[in-house]
């Protein structure tokens, strides 16, 4: 089979960020890193739930909903995929940053966690999402357009 183009970056060398992962057509991948790869140190799955309930229904209430095809964690669980459609880095990177922002302050109750819309709805934990978002923030605050390539 044809290598994937994910499994062509060299993840010795790649650092937290957020990077573009590819293009097709008007979609594109965002590759948003929050953990070193091979280092050990991963999100933890309560956390990256929560954050990924955040983190979706955030971006699909804002007012670039409709440029929004999905958002979800990596299975190596260093980060998220974010796939948007006609949207450029700039963009991209501005709607993440307010995201994180919101979530980082987020105090009420986590989105989507009941026994009927979730199917791990005892694995959660805000406190841990609102940290990886923080996190996140820091990492992103000076971050641009021009460093989203591997």
């Amino acid at each position: 089979m044809e290598k994937i183009a994910s499994f062509c970056v060299n993840h010795d060398t790649l650092q937290k960020g957020m990077y573009l992962s590819r293009v097709d057509g008007d979609i594109s991948t965002w590759d948003i890193r929050m953990c070193l790869p091979n280092s050990g140190n991963y999100l933890d799955m309560a956390a990256c739930h929560s954050f990924e309930h955040l983190f979706a229904t955030i971006v699909r209430n804002s007012r670039r909903r409709d440029q929004i095809i999905y958002v979800g964690p990596m299975g190596c669980r260093t980060g998220f995929y974010f796939l948007t459609r006609n949207m450029t880095a700039e963009a991209a990177l501005n709607l993440f940053r307010d995201t994180l922002h919101q979530i980082a302050g987020y105090d009420g109750a986590i989105p989507g966690v009941s026994h009927q819309e979730c199917g791990n709805y005892l694995e959660h934990d805000l406190d841990g999402a609102k940290k990886i978002a923080a996190d996140m923030a820091d990492v992103l605050a000076t971050w641009t357009a021009e460093k989203m390539h591997y």
